[in-house]
């Protein structure tokens, strides 16, 4: 366009805005649309185009609020602004910031630009959005989102036909609009190429947003990493590809025992003298896992599972490994967790007020101060478990784990390798990795060996190195494994005649026989019987959800003389068989298996039964009426308790058969035989 072709486009421009501000009517073939809209809009909202621009400008603190909010798109637009402003200077030009509600942040150019930008009210913290300040660069891209030129009576307001606008929107990375970068200058020096430089400069400003959000969520991801690193329990080994230790966290050094300064640089070899499985990740990046590794480095026991990934660099190339150390200890932990190697039982549950049984219960508790070796004495169904699991839990000991083992559940030739464990290919059949055996399993906590005088001669021997060397060998390993295990045995032969006739080792009978407490059998201590029974009947109403109402007398009479050849374990199953058996919540002499029944001739049976059920909270209702008597309470104390739960739900039939979890044929029936209408 040459110039006289461009003097006429702007008289005609004024022209148009003219007859715009005065009629109300548009020349659309003078006016650009995007302009038009504009113009529209602010009439619409009532601005003076005569008046000067005198908007909202925020005072010192507001405004410190806003700069403090943009403060990181400042950051970064401020150096493109700079850059914007080098190809302008000296032409009049300013750049201009804005955010997102049109407020100026910031303006960057010549002094008497500045000076005059202020006669129009073009400062920091002045607000040029359309309702305020008409058609304008700021304004007008907020608006329409996208790049806009404004130049001359382009502008709505006539205060601002002497200057030329290029603004272009600036997006975040969720596309939200955040701000307007704007170059403003005399309205003659207005030229297209403007607006494309300020559209260049505001993507670049989103690229840069990008960039830095994309570092910083790199950065939040590494704090992250960084964190796991070294504050997991598992060691963590970083090594390059020729196997040399480049990076250890905290858990690493508490397995190795050696401080991150002391292994950095060393071969992995020169820790774990065998890794081939690691040997085979940094050849041919092929992960291992759960490799058991038992070594003495540097007079330290090194007793871990070890696991490895490859690492590779961003051309698929081996570049390294992370092997990730778990400590034997923690995963003994777990499996003794999950497996149940646990002590539930504690001398509270002991049950018994006969001489015999207090003092069992009382060189227990002496065997719990200290971490002696106990043998448990008596015959089979007396409690011996019950009492171990009561002096690990009282003992020093009570934190770690609790196993048990019965040697003569064990087929002999297995005897071995559950005691003491086996390494990969010992025998036929060995598990892939080899196995931890009982002890090391019990390690800081107790094993206990039930019926150890089952045990075989050859085995004898080498359970007595175990206990005195502390320490076991795998079978099939020549390697020793320490081990922290307090033993507690039980036997229900006698040990002392099996070490006379040479079936027991005499100085692995010293060993065990440290502390020795004798069971006695229930047929010599049958005072003890009735609490017994109302202990396994509490315990198993509890477990079964059972209630017992009546018990016959002659039911405790009927226990007490029977011989319990199989003790405190036959009382229990044949108990829990009444409970399971009883007809009407009653506990009948008659439902006693027959081996148990044997009638007796005794006149005190009413008065021991009476005065035991009394004692432990059961209702003796030997007498018809006192039966009668309950069961009318029972019954009005339901039907009250029907009519009350009707009631709160509003006569709601299904509601009070969900409430109560029956069917709405079982509450019509009650409410039939109660005479319950609503």
């Amino acid at each position: 366009m040459n110039e006289k072709n461009c003097d006429t486009s702007i008289k005609g421009i004024v022209r148009a805005w003219q007859q715009f501000v005065a009629e109300g009517e548009l020349d659309a073939l003078i006016v650009r649309s995007e302009i038009a809209e504009s113009w529209y809009r602010c009439k619409q909202a009532k601005v003076n185009p005569y008046a000067v621009i005198n908007g909202e400008i925020l005072d010192e603190k507001k405004l410190s609020e806003h700069l403090e909010r943009k403060k990181a798109l400042m950051g970064i637009a401020f150096p493109f602004m700079q850059k914007l402003y080098e190809f302008v200077d000296g032409t009049g030009f300013i750049v201009v910031l804005a955010d997102e509600q049109g407020y100026i942040l910031e303006l960057l150019g010549a002094g008497d630009t500045i000076v005059k930008g202020q006669e129009i009210n073009l400062v920091r913290g002045s607000r040029w959005i359309e309702e305020v300040a008409g058609t304008n660069g700021v304004g007008s891209a907020l608006v329409t989102r996208g790049p806009v030129q404004v130049s001359g009576a382009e502008h709505y307001c006539q205060a601002t036909h002497d200057w030329t606008c290029s603004a272009a929107p600036i997006f975040d990375n969720n596309h939200q609009l955040v701000g307007v970068l704007q170059m403003s200058g005399p309205s003659e020096e207005s030229h297209q190429h403007t607006l494309g430089m300020v559209v260049a400069a505001a993507a670049a400003i989103e690229e840069q947003m990008q960039i830095n959000q994309q570092n910083s969520e790199l950065i939040l991801i590494n704090n992250h990493l960084h964190n796991i690193f070294h504050t997991m329990s598992e060691g963590v080994v970083i090594i390059d590809r020729r196997g040399v230790v480049e990076q250890v966290n905290p858990g690493a050094e508490r397995i190795l025992r050696k401080p991150a300064e002391d292994l950095v640089g060393l071969y992995l070899e020169d820790i774990f003298r065998e890794i081939p499985r690691v040997k085979e990740m940094l050849a041919a990046g092929t992960p291992c896992s759960d490799i058991e590794i038992n070594v003495n480095w540097e007079g330290r026991n090194i007793h871990c599972l070890a696991s490895g990934k490859a690492i590779r660099n961003e051309e698929d190339k081996l570049n390294g490994g992370v092997i990730i150390l778990s400590p034997i200890v923690k995963i003994k932990n777990l499996v003794n967790r999950f497996s149940g190697a646990h002590a539930r039982f504690t001398f509270d549950d002991i049950i018994g007020n006969s001489p015999e049984i207090v003092e069992a219960v009382r060189i227990g508790r002496l065997a719990a101060l200290n971490d002696n070796n106990v043998l448990l004495q008596g015959e089979s169904g007396t409690g011996k478990e019950v009492f171990a699991q009561a002096i690990h839990n009282k003992s020093m000991r009570s934190n770690g784990p609790f196993v048990a083992l019965n040697c003569a559940a064990i087929p002999r030739d297995l005897l071995g390798s559950e005691l003491f464990g086996y390494v990969e290919g010992a025998f036929t059949g060995a598990h892939r990795g080899g196995r931890p055996g009982k002890f090391e399993l019990a390690s800081g906590g107790t094993l206990f060996l039930d019926e150890i005088g089952d045990m075989t001669y050859g085995k004898q021997g080498a359970l007595l190195r175990a206990i005195q060397e502390k320490a076991i060998i795998r079978i099939g390993d020549n390697r020793v494994i320490p081990v922290d295990v307090r033993i507690i045995c039980a036997s229900n032969k006698n040990l002392q005649e099996a070490v006379e006739k040479g079936s027991f080792r005499r100085d692995l009978f010293y060993r065990l026989n440290v502390l020795k407490i004798n069971l006695p059998p229930l047929r010599e201590h049958p005072g003890d019987i009735p609490y017994l029974f109302n202990y396994f009947v509490n315990q198993i109403c509890q477990r079964q959800g059972a209630e017992i109402e009546y018990i016959q007398p002659e039911l405790i009479n009927a226990l007490r003389n029977y011989n319990w050849p199989g003790n405190v374990r036959e009382l229990e199953n044949v108990v829990e068989r009444m409970v399971c058996m009883a007809q009407g919540n009653v506990l009948n002499i008659k439902d006693l298996p027959t081996e148990v029944y044997r009638p007796v001739i005794n006149d005190r049976q009413e008065i021991l039964a009476y005065d035991y059920s009394e004692s432990r909270g059961f209702n003796p209702l030997n007498i018809s009426q006192e039966r009668k008597k309950r069961k009318i309470i029972l019954e009005e104390q339901e039907k009250q308790e029907l009519i009350e739960l009707i009631r709160s739900c509003g006569g709601n039939i299904s509601r009070v058969a969900r409430e109560m979890g029956v069917s709405r044929n079982t509450i019509y029936r009650k409410m039939k035989h109660h005479s319950i209408s609503i």
